[in-house]
């Protein structure tokens, strides 16, 4: 144990007197850590590039006239965003039309503690995949973190991508 610091309760660390006055220590790092952060804006690049590097996001589409979310894995294809759904989800119907329907997806990364990370959302068409080498390569490629039966292949291929980072603390 350092100078400045004794084992209190439970074997923690906690600030001592010293001959300078009151050391913060653990106070002052998670002062530090509470405040507010800098957002900023990602290229579209380093957009994908985050939104490749973790496979759970949230599509966001219209059901009943209304916002629906749904939390669902997916994996980044040369710039689509596939997903893997079942017969009855209702994202199913609205991308089996010939248009597709247009959808959001959000992937995020955040520390709530540290308060940092980042967020990107990808807006654009979501449609079946129709292919069956394609579907056959990404029921490989994808699997899903749902029990049952999913036979559906849904590509996003978004018009507008964008994400923040949130800095600060440590950069």
């Amino acid at each position: 144990m350092d100078r400045l610091h004794t084992r209190g309760e439970f074997g923690l660390r906690k600030p001592t007197r010293s001959w300078r006055g009151v050391v913060a220590g653990d106070e002052q790092v998670r002062a530090q850590m509470m405040r507010s952060r800098q957002a900023l804006e990602l290229t579209t690049a380093e957009s994908w590039q985050l939104l490749a590097s973790v496979s759970l996001g949230r599509i966001v589409f219209t059901q009943h006239a209304m916002p629906a979310i749904r939390p669902v894995n997916h994996l980044v294809d040369d710039q689509a965003i596939i997903v893997r759904s079942h017969l009855g989800a209702a994202i199913v119907a609205h991308a089996a039309a010939d248009d597709g329907v247009v959808v959001c997806y959000e992937a995020d990364e955040l520390d709530p503690v540290r308060r940092t990370g980042w967020s990107v959302i990808a807006t654009g068409m979501a449609r079946l995949v129709r292919d069956p080498d394609a579907i056959t390569r990404y029921q490989q490629l994808l699997e899903p973190w749902v029990v049952g039966q999913m036979d559906y292949v849904i590509a996003i291929r978004p018009q507008i991508i964008t994400g923040i980072r949130l800095v600060g603390w440590c950069r």
